[in-house]
């Protein structure tokens, strides 16, 4: 299999992955957790598990995801707050019938929501 690295900042160190990746959700979808209740617009997207150990390792073992699928970061919210989130594909839905996402940090990456998803703003597009 060919393989690539790319260094990943959550983990502290380079993380291998397949070329090509098959991602579900692209930056601006919004989706939701399929176990728990939060949804959040997907920020970028790291082809396979490039988080800390230590992140890992707190998931309990009976629902922790697999590390070989892409793994998205979201700004997220629920009822209470507004954060960012680090979810596996296996975990993620659609979920662009419920509105925008009220987090503080959207404004500042994506430019307007239509059809369930954000555009990115062009400042940011290469």
């Amino acid at each position: 299999m060919d393989n690539a690295f790319f260094f990943s900042p959550q983990a502290g160190r380079q993380v291998e992955a397949p070329r090509r990746v098959s991602a579900r959700f692209a930056i601006g979808d919004v989706v939701r957790h399929r176990m728990f209740d939060f949804r959040g617009v997907i920020f970028d997207i790291d082809p396979v598990f490039a988080n800390s150990e230590e992140w890992y390792e707190s998931i309990p073992e009976h629902i922790r995801p697999r590390r070989d699928q892409p793994y998205y970061h979201l700004f997220a919210e629920n009822e209470e707050s507004s954060y960012v989130a680090y979810v596996s594909q296996q975990n993620l839905l659609l979920d662009g019938d419920g509105g925008p996402v009220d987090h503080p940090q959207v404004a500042e990456m994506f430019e307007d929501f239509a059809l369930g998803r954000y555009r990115m703003r062009r400042k940011l597009t290469h």
